[in-house]
């Protein structure tokens, strides 16, 4: 049986010269990151500033090209699935299968991660982002908006420590952000860790109590979220990105 690093434990992530190429293009040029367990990390960066892809690799859905990546313990290269039992990913890919109810594809993640209890928690968690009405209904004919809803109770049904988000407001309703919201509260009360990128400035800062910046295929800059405000903020992305947004 895989066991994590114990003396990892304490860093929910750690990343070391990470790296991920994409033919000639290096989308990630050594990367250095660590986040304590309970942390919020917000991560800022523009367009093409190599986000999405970094969720990619801490998620175990894309490999590394070079560098060191432990995650909840365990070493990316070595132990992939016992870390895809520790995290939840909510990005704009929803990982549903469309001819499929929601019920049915909460029970197909559910037994894939052996949630006890499982019928009870698909009815808990379906009710957490509204969408009981909806339950036996395919995919395909629920809205953007709820696909998104239902992927955000995908991402929790095995009650992860870890949730790993690509910009989830993407495609959110007012009430859907809503209940992200309270899913994030919940995580954190629990001591849950979690990493978020997003390029809106203020939405970043007000949900997060460590910020980075991502420019150029490397953390430009990490600080705590106590000793900024949303000026000094928007002055530091510009000078690291040349944007403001």
């Amino acid at each position: 049986m895989e066991t994590p690093d114990s003396a990892s434990q304490a860093w929910a992530i750690e990343v070391q010269g990470l790296t991920k190429s994409f033919g000639n293009h290096l989308a990630l040029k050594g990367v250095e990151l660590r986040v304590r367990e309970g942390e919020f990390l917000t991560i800022f960066g523009p367009n093409g500033s190599g986000k999405t892809t970094l969720i990619k690799v801490l998620a175990t859905i894309m490999k590394p090209s070079s560098g060191n990546v432990r995650v909840a313990g365990f070493d990316l290269r070595d132990s992939p699935v016992p870390i895809r039992r520790k995290i939840g990913v909510v990005s704009h890919q929803t990982f549903l299968y469309d001819d499929l109810t929601a019920f049915e594809n909460l029970k197909f993640y559910g037994r894939m991660y052996d949630v006890p209890n499982l019928e009870a928690r698909i009815h808990e968690v379906i009710t957490k982002v509204g969408l009981a009405s909806r339950l036996h209904h395919q995919v395909r004919t629920l809205s953007r908006g709820m696909q998104q809803r239902l992927s955000i109770a995908r991402a929790v049904l095995h009650r992860p420590s870890i949730m790993l988000l690509d910009e989830p407001e993407t495609g959110l309703d007012q009430y859907a952000t809503a209940r992200l919201r309270e899913v994030l509260d919940t995580l954190s009360a629990e001591n849950g860790t979690v990493i978020m990128t997003t390029h809106r400035l203020e939405y970043g800062l007000e949900m997060g109590d460590q910020v980075a910046i991502l420019a150029g295929g490397r953390i430009a800059y990490q600080e705590s979220k106590q000793s900024l405000d949303v000026d000094s903020l928007r002055q530091t992305y510009y000078r690291l990105t040349g944007t403001t947004r």
